[in-house]
């Protein structure tokens, strides 16, 4: 048995297994591959010189070794978390790190970041633009923006908008298209497809971008057709709309800038009012940091003003 302290990264990865008991969830959240969760959980465990996990039918457990350096594990990594951060705040070296999804942050976040860095160039900002959803207390992420997902009592939830979805396209799009047919003129117009199927939120929140289901919300049958541009990224269908290529749904205050700058415009009148919308979220912990409070007020008050705009 080696009596060296194992690596840091079997350390987490081992945590992160015994956390969720899977090893494809452990790899999401450390953003490797299973078989790299594996390795470095057989690492540690040649390491200690006993197994700290077994297969129980289709699942895993902990083993009685494994069980026994847990508690103390959680312990040690919250500690490295908190000395990090004491190190940062020591060196005048504010760091803020954000998780939002690739939407949010090209339509809206990053467009608006300058004002903030103006009125704080002391806190450096590190966007996470990705679709997964990342355990805040287990991570060193310290905001989460999320769209569409229930409020959490251990975690603190601010709205930023109630989402009001709509169709858009470029004038010249709009210039064609026969007004007075109203949603009927959509059989003769290009559609442009978001393809959610590889968000977590695709069967709840993400299904009102679907063309299909946000007509039948007005009972129009018949007019959604799969023909078309597909796209997984939404920044490319968002694109593809502004440079005349079809009519796509759209969150109306995420891509409101572009309203007014008259690269899109709204070719009908009819809007979905899903019961969800887009949420600042923080723990308790991280909102007692000053970077962590001053960018929640900022991009509440940015929210706010645009609400009153609209």
């Amino acid at each position: 048995m080696s009596q060296s302290l194992p690596s840091l990264n079997a350390l987490r990865a081992f945590e992160a297994v015994a956390r969720h008991l899977n090893y494809h969830a452990a790899a999401e959240e450390l953003r490797v591959t299973p078989a790299a969760v594996k390795q470095l959980v057989a690492r540690l465990e040649a390491s200690i010189g006993a197994p700290l996990l077994k297969r129980q039918g289709r699942g895993l457990i902990l083993t009685a070794t494994g069980e026994a350096g847990l508690d103390d594990l959680r312990l040690a990594m919250k500690s490295m978390k908190s000395s990090v951060t004491k190190m940062r705040e020591y060196q005048g070296s504010r760091q803020l790190i954000i998780t939002v999804e690739p939407s949010f942050s090209s339509a809206w976040l990053v467009p608006k970041l300058a004002q903030f860095r103006a009125r704080h160039p002391d806190i450096s900002v590190l966007i996470d633009s990705s679709a997964q959803l990342v355990e805040l207390e287990k991570s060193n992420v310290d905001i989460a923006i999320r769209y569409g997902v229930q409020g959490d009592g251990r975690l603190q939830h601010f709205r930023l908008f109630d989402d009001v979805i709509i169709p858009a396209c470029s004038p010249a799009v709009a210039a064609e298209i026969a007004s007075e047919e109203g949603l009927a003129s959509l059989l003769t117009t290009a559609l442009i497809h978001w393809d959610t199927t590889q968000l977590e939120a695709a069967k709840t929140s993400r299904q009102w971008f679907v063309w299909e289901n946000w007509l039948a919300h007005f009972n129009t049958q018949g007019l959604a057709s799969n023909q078309g541009l597909h796209f997984s990224e939404y920044s490319q269908a968002l694109q593809a709309a502004i440079a005349g290529q079809g009519v796509i749904l759209v969150s109306e205050p995420i891509v409101s800038g572009l309203f007014q700058s008259g690269l899109l415009t709204r070719p009908f009148q009819e809007r979905a009012m899903p019961e969800i919308g887009y949420d600042l979220v923080v723990t308790e912990e991280a909102l007692q940091r000053s970077e962590v409070l001053a960018f929640a007020e900022w991009i509440q008050a940015v929210a706010r003003e645009e609400v009153r705009g609209h």
